[in-house]
């Protein structure tokens, strides 16, 4: 991007009621590309979150964000004000780490009053906002308790309150359940957006847990090799995803190649299946992507195709089924149990069925 092509876009955000604008960042670490043109904005009150493997790039966008990385390239905006230069403690912005980064030598109170007092704000002030805070985290009557004696859940909720006792804009949280344990994770997701919800402050939030950013987000960015795959809410990502690397890494699918006969007709695992899609061309290859749950079984007499189980798991709301069709081997989720080894027939209507350009031919035109 050229300086002139930068400033017209920088001039064209800062038209737009946007919270935070990240133009054409691109990040370099010795030589390697780790960010390659991310183009996101972000909303007052939103709880956006960046999801994606080991090594997308989602943490390196957080701490750009934060202020705790420099881009090589690009504009980082913030109520249209580049604040590249900005040191972190000069933004209007807080981060939560996975380790939480708590003062061991400090009690509970001291921690979140850490901040407060570097304001040299008056102690009375402090112990409201500090007993706010404790309230707000589900920690009333933890104040004089050392940290190093809280259990893992309650030391990240002092993170949490220590970061949100100083009002901040926009609260960055870089995977800050990873450390927890399955039950007590998924009780803090619910958590978290309540409490983002009673603030009324932006959340950004960074992941690889797929179930965790579809609980708790408005707004989910899918990303994949220091590039933007997908942005969209919850339920589009889910139902329509962009292409077969979103469809796979959102949720479990059946994802097979394809040609597109026509428009609205699709041939895969050795039969044609109309569709909704249209605008593919004639006998073009594609990808087809079917989450599990959208195959329905049927008599062998009846189904668009047919399969052996060869396998079944019970998952405890559903059973998973592999069911060999010769040319395919899917993956199907029904809440009724065939025994494997039967044949049954699989009906798939058009509305689930998604198709997409080949992953290889979206990669060339990216280069």
């Amino acid at each position: 991007m050229t300086p002139e092509q930068l400033s017209e876009r920088i001039a064209l955000a800062r038209t737009k009621d946007h919270l935070i604008d990240l133009i054409g960042i691109t990040k370099e670490f010795d030589g390697t590309p780790v960010l390659r043109g991310i183009d996101l904005y972000i909303r007052k009150k939103e709880f956006v979150t960046l999801l994606g493997p080991s090594g997308c790039g989602k943490t390196t966008t957080l701490r750009i964000i934060g202020g705790f990385e420099t881009a090589t390239e690009g504009a980082l905006l913030f109520e249209g004000q580049d604040i590249a230069a900005l040191p972190p403690y000069k933004r209007r912005v807080n981060t939560v780490f996975q380790k939480y980064a708590l003062f061991p030598h400090l009690n509970v109170y001291d921690n979140i009053a850490f901040g407060l007092k570097l304001k040299k704000l008056p102690k009375k002030v402090i112990d409201e906002k500090v007993e706010q805070m404790l309230e707000l985290v589900n920690l009333k009557g933890y104040a004089r308790r050392h940290v190093e004696a809280l259990s893992g859940g309650q030391q990240q909720r002092v993170a949490i309150a220590r970061s949100l006792v100083n009002e901040p804009e926009v609260l960055l949280l870089d995977e800050p359940l990873g450390a927890l344990d399955l039950k007590l994770r998924k009780e803090m997701q619910l958590e978290l957006k309540n409490m983002q919800q009673r603030l009324g402050i932006t959340f950004i939030y960074v992941t690889h847990d797929q179930e965790e950013a579809l609980t708790m987000s408005d707004t989910i960015v899918v990303m994949k090799d220091g590039t933007i795959q997908q942005i969209g809410d919850p339920k589009s990502i889910y139902d329509e995803p962009a292409n077969a690397f979103v469809a796979d890494f959102i949720g479990e699918s059946n994802i097979l190649r394809g040609t597109m006969v026509q428009d609205e007709l699709v041939r895969f695992a050795g039969a044609n299946f109309p569709c909704v899609d249209f605008g593919f061309g004639e006998n073009a290859p594609v990808d087809v992507v079917i989450r599990p749950e959208d195959i329905m079984l049927v008599g062998e007499d009846v189904g668009q195709i047919v399969g052996t189980i060869k396998s079944v798991l019970f998952k405890g709301v559903h059973y998973e089924m592999m069911i060999d069709a010769g040319e395919y081997t899917f993956k199907v989720h029904s809440t009724t149990m065939q025994p494997q080894g039967s044949k049954v027939g699989l009906n798939i209507v058009p509305f689930n069925i998604h198709i997409m350009k080949p992953m290889e031919e979206v990669a060339s035109n990216e280069i």
